[in-house]
């Protein structure tokens, strides 16, 4: 009994680990935008933590877990206010490593996408209903940033990088192979599913296709 529960315990604290490090991530993304807008010290506060926890307050009131996590948790604001303070600290040499950035962007979007579509099927929600709330799940922090800081959120017009479309296509994964896999199993799987596309997406090799009108 005891060494079946030993390493549920070490991969959930996995898990959480890594979770961190993509709030952290997120926090920094809308923090720099917060430097770049010349927004004060509690604006960039603000844009940073809302970044950071915006999707996951989504993912949590979609599937009926209140309050949000970052409530229950407070571990996940203060690292959402230890990026956003580095960010505004740090903003110069920060935007020099923008390509690591992405990185844990990317992260963080492939784990809170496959967390909230885990979530959603524990919720008892559908295929779409899956979808959607992973897919929110991992942009939706993200276009609060933009709106908030009066920017045509990315996920709108960014066809050559898939970012929404990734998370969708990993929440989806998630979907489909929670039957045969266990659910950490599923998670990591749709995790990578995200990585995979966006990866494949930042080097131009699948993108969207975009509608042109004549004359344009």
């Amino acid at each position: 009994m005891h060494e079946l529960e030993v390493p549920r315990v070490t991969l959930q604290t996995g898990l959480h680990v890594l979770d961190l490090l993509g709030v952290l991530a997120f926090s920094m993304s809308g923090a720099l935008l917060a430097v770049r807008k010349r927004f004060d010290l509690f604006g960039v506060l603000v844009l940073g933590c809302v970044t950071a926890v915006g999707g996951g307050a989504i993912r949590d009131t979609l599937t009926g877990q209140t309050p949000p996590l970052f409530l229950r948790d407070e571990t996940y604001l203060w690292f959402a206010l230890l990026g956003s303070v580095l960010a505004f600290a740090f903003g110069e040499r920060l935007a020099r490593f923008e390509r690591t950035l992405s990185v844990f962007d990317t992260l963080g979007l492939a784990l809170f996408a496959a967390s909230g579509a885990l979530g959603a099927l524990n919720f008892g929600l559908g295929p779409l209903g899956v979808i959607f709330a992973g897919m929110l799940s991992g942009v939706g922090g993200g276009v609060i940033r933009d709106l908030i800081a009066n920017e045509v959120p990315e996920i709108m017009y960014r066809h050559d990088q898939l970012y929404a479309t990734a998370a969708a296509a990993g929440a989806a994964a998630v979907y489909l192979l929670h039957p045969v896999l266990t659910p950490f199993q599923a998670q990591l799987a749709g995790a990578l599913v995200v990585i995979l596309l966006r990866w494949l997406s930042r080097r131009g090799w699948v993108r969207l296709p975009v509608r042109r009108l004549p004359g344009e």
